[in-house]
């Protein structure tokens, strides 16, 4: 399958009117199309299910490249399945992504399907740590968002833990930005990790919470006294 024929099975579902209100939303530049959420769900649904791992690479490449929204969602939906063999590909394509990152809908979706590359390997963490150290905000932040999985968990591992203490270095470093959509990262980070390791939210709030801006920290602690 083309870009373009990709872009006319997407373009088959755009509702009239709802492309300036979603450009509006999401602060788009880019051309916009109009296409609900769940229809571009349905459609790269569709996609995973009848195109080989390969060939959903390209088409998630050619898409991305278009720099239509909804174009580049489709391209991170194409790849956001937990089974995916091989996936070396795919995730260099995810990686390749980042620096092109700049807004948060796009980006959300990207890492999202990063997310789920990391856990199939974690070794993947190494090229994560660089991201930390961007200039560019997007990269930053991505690095919080494509780890939250290690966040979510229950029962994590020595070595799953091991990440979760990694991520949350990071996020020690990340305090003093001033921008609001880093400390929202950090303040979502806290957040998930709070319904799951109390002591480690608490710990990273005592010694840091002080110089996180008050939203992030009110954020960051939602849960905490429910728990």
């Amino acid at each position: 399958m083309t870009p373009d024929t990709a872009l006319a099975v997407l373009s088959a579902h755009i509702e009239p009117g709802r492309a300036e209100q979603m450009a509006a939303y999401h602060k788009q530049t880019r051309t916009v199309l109009g296409i609900p959420n769940t229809a571009t769900n349905d459609v790269t649904k569709e996609w995973r299910r009848t195109l080989s791992v390969s060939e959903r690479v390209a088409l998630a490449d050619g898409l991305w490249q278009t720099d239509i929204f909804e174009a580049r969602i489709a391209a991170a939906k194409l790849l956001t399945q937990a089974r995916l063999r091989p996936d070396g590909d795919a995730w260099t394509l995810i990686t390749s992504w980042v620096p092109d990152f700049d807004s948060w809908a796009i980006a959300d979706h990207a890492c999202m399907a990063g997310q789920k590359r990391i856990t199939a390997d974690l070794t993947r963490i190494e090229d994560i740590e660089a991201w930390t150290q961007s200039d560019h905000m997007w990269t930053r932040r991505a690095a919080m968002v494509i780890t939250l999985p290690f966040a979510k968990q229950n029962f994590p591992k020595p070595h799953e833990l091991d990440i979760r203490d990694r991520v949350l270095g990071w996020a020690a470093t990340y305090v003093d930005d001033p921008d609001w959509f880093i400390q929202k990262s950090v303040a979502w980070w806290l957040r998930d990790l709070s319904k799951h390791d109390v002591e480690r939210t608490n710990a990273f709030l005592a010694n840091h919470g002080d110089r996180m801006k008050n939203f992030a920290r009110k954020e960051a602690g939602k849960y905490l006294k429910t728990l």
